[in-house]
């Protein structure tokens, strides 16, 4: 059976065209009809050189992925995405809706509204294997493809208007590193027009390519997920760890920070007992002293039973910002969990499929993106 490629992976239309002899100028008008036409074929598309239809007709699909299934959350602002791919596999993603108005913006209430966030997955499972995440419980499958990253996009797109996206959902985005920065540069853009602002990358910290990230994408917002101020809790709850020494991770992201001008986001999982002791704020707080980050607490999702990890009490977690925020003057949150019931929240995406749920209407919550302010 023949493989066809993508319409939105941009690489391999770019030389489809470009060996054809066909502007790449086309790319743009293709991937606007598509986006305003998701049921259409390619032949569809007007004002296209003739030359462009044959080629489009034998190499590529307007999706290679399919939605699967949607399940919206009882908390009435989290919807589950699960998209079945080409080969088989399944990968998800996650609308969340926020709302822009909460929080303060030169002291003044903020204006807008509602708008939703899209966590987008890299790879079909994850090979960092850290032990308080769902999908490192899957294994390492394969990555994506840029044009089943961006797909993801498209699909969301038709349910709601994206305005920010993070990379935070199935794998490791950085070890799918040109695929990565292709749908990146796909999704800022024409027709897309995300600002670069608006897309977060999450990593647990891939040194060599936490390095040449500022250079191939400018402006984007950098999340590392630390969890443990020191090098041997690192380990403990993240194998992965022993191969980015938490020394050289910091002077890497020292790099990353001064040459890009931008806050860093820390994503730090509170395990009972493990990493949330007022010992480990401090240390936390030494660690970070000298950037301008902004660290988020996360409260952990248990993964099923049996679980090795407790979540750390509302105390716990709020003694530990109280640490970080008055002795060392850190800016810090705490994420409010999302999408639980349908295996929606920070750490639970695994492939499986969750009875369907009903929408019911809730408080929006503010979102990580409107911290940078």
């Amino acid at each position: 059976m023949a493989t066809y490629r993508s319409v939105f992976d941009a690489a391999e239309l770019r030389a489809q065209l470009n060996d054809a002899g066909i502007n790449t100028k086309f790319m743009a008008s293709i991937w606007k009809y598509v986006l305003q036409n998701p049921g259409c074929e390619l032949d569809e598309i007007p004002d296209l050189p003739s030359s462009a239809y044959r080629l489009l007709r034998t190499k590529f699909k307007p999706f290679t992925s399919t939605v699967h299934s949607v399940f919206h959350s009882t908390d009435g602002v989290t919807t589950k995405l699960l998209f079945k791919l080409q080969n088989g596999a399944f990968v998800e993603a996650v609308i969340m809706t926020y709302d822009t108005r909460l929080g303060k913006y030169g002291g003044k209430p903020r204006l807008g509204g509602p708008r939703s966030t899209l966590c987008i997955s890299s790879q079909v499972g994850c090979k960092m294997g850290c032990k308080f995440c769902a999908t490192g419980t899957m294994g390492f499958k394969n990555n994506l493809t840029s044009g089943e990253i961006v797909e993801q996009l498209v699909h969301a797109s038709l349910l709601t208007n994206i305005r920010n996206v993070v990379f935070m959902g199935m794998g490791e985005p950085l070890n799918n590193y040109t695929a990565l920065v292709e749908a990146i540069r796909v999704m800022t853009g024409s027709p897309f027009q995300l600002s670069p602002k608006r897309i977060t990358v999450s990593t647990v910290g891939i040194i060599h390519a936490i390095n040449k990230l500022y250079s191939d994408l400018p402006g984007l917002n950098l999340a590392v997920s630390l969890h443990a101020p020191v090098q041997e809790i690192r380990c403990q709850i993240m194998p992965s760890a022993r191969a980015f020494p938490l020394e050289k991770l910091m002077t890497a992201l020292q790099t990353y920070q001064k040459n890009s001008q931008q806050k860093i986001f820390i994503e730090y999982i509170m395990l009972d007992g493990m990493n949330d002791e007022e010992q480990h704020a401090h240390r936390l707080g030494k660690l970070l002293e000298t950037f301008q980050v902004v660290v988020n607490l996360i409260p952990f999702n248990p993964i099923g039973s049996s679980s090795q990890f407790r979540t750390s009490s509302d105390q716990k977690v709020s003694d530990f910002q109280k640490i970080l925020r008055g002795t060392y003057n850190i800016r810090t949150t705490v994420r409010k969990q999302m999408g639980q019931d349908i295996s929606g929240a920070c750490g639970q995406l695994v492939v499986n499929l969750p009875d369907k749920r009903t929408r019911e209407n809730t408080s929006l919550l503010t979102d990580i993106e409107d911290l940078r302010i």
